[in-house]
């Protein structure tokens, strides 16, 4: 019986020691993997500003400028243009 004792508790040993070694490992990874996407984040390059569309070489007729009017009003809805980017958007299409 001590011998299967020894055994057992030599098992349990070895067993104990492999879980500890193997969730430090983990531990250390996962913090090597944190610190490289917080240096990814801190050097990506900004996405570049969108494109504007050229203007028209021609002056747009009535209803150019009322659809452009009301693609305006649609993306300010989506909170895509803030009040002041609309009114000079809007701007440009009447003074235009």
């Amino acid at each position: 019986m001590p011998g299967l004792l020894r055994g057992v508790a030599r098992t349990a040993v070895v067993a104990g020691t492999a879980t500890a070694v193997s969730n430090r490992v983990s531990r250390r990874q996962a913090g090597r993997w944190a610190q490289q996407d917080a240096q990814q984040v801190v050097y990506a390059e900004p996405a570049p500003p969108p494109q504007q569309a050229p203007a028209p070489t021609g002056a747009p007729s009535m209803e150019q400028k009322l659809e452009q009017l009301q693609q305006l009003a649609t993306l300010k809805e989506q909170g895509v243009l803030t009040e002041q980017e609309f009114a000079a958007q809007k701007a440009r299409i009447l003074g235009g």
